[in-house]
């Protein structure tokens, strides 16, 4: 039950639990005590909602930073990790397997901004070796959702 509460949460958080335990086929009482439940489990982390930005009037530049760090003893990756995460600017932090260690998502309202945030304050860190940055220029899908709209095709259609 677990699990198709949070597949039905993933798609619409903003679902009424009433909804959610009719699709279901459970009472109203036992999916909130679920939901409370995994809340406090850190299951469900946050609820959040996608926005487009691109069809605002909102400027927002996104960049994908890839990461080279030499790990400290003992902890690993962990400390750098949280301590890369506390920037206001980073929206997300991954461990990564390949040719580098973290990939870091920023967000900033200009180029200049993200490269500043690179320069300024990710790569002067201590046992960060070097970084490699990457400009979103168009976002297609998010999150699994589409974001682009498909064109309709206006084109007459030709008969024999």
């Amino acid at each position: 039950m677990r699990e198709k509460i949070l597949r039905n949460l993933e798609q619409n958080s903003r679902i009424e639990l009433k909804d959610l335990a009719i699709m279901l086929g459970e009472d109203e009482a036992t999916i909130a005590n679920e939901v409370a439940k995994m809340e406090q489990e850190r299951i469900i982390c946050g609820y959040h909602t996608l926005i487009n930005w691109d069809n605002t009037s909102k400027e927002v530049v996104t960049a994908l930073i890839e990461v080279k760090v030499t790990p400290q003893r003992g902890i690993g990756f962990d400390m750098l990790a949280e301590r890369i995460s506390k920037f206001n600017e980073v929206t997300s932090v991954y461990l990564m397997s390949g040719g580098f260690d973290f990939m870091v998502l920023i967000e900033g309202k200009s180029m200049k901004e993200v490269a500043r945030f690179v320069f300024d304050k990710l790569s002067t860190l201590e046992y960060v070796l070097s970084t490699s940055t990457h400009f979103v220029l168009k976002k297609y899908k998010d999150h699994g959702v589409e974001l682009v709209e498909k064109k309709k095709d206006e084109r007459m259609m030709v008969s024999a």
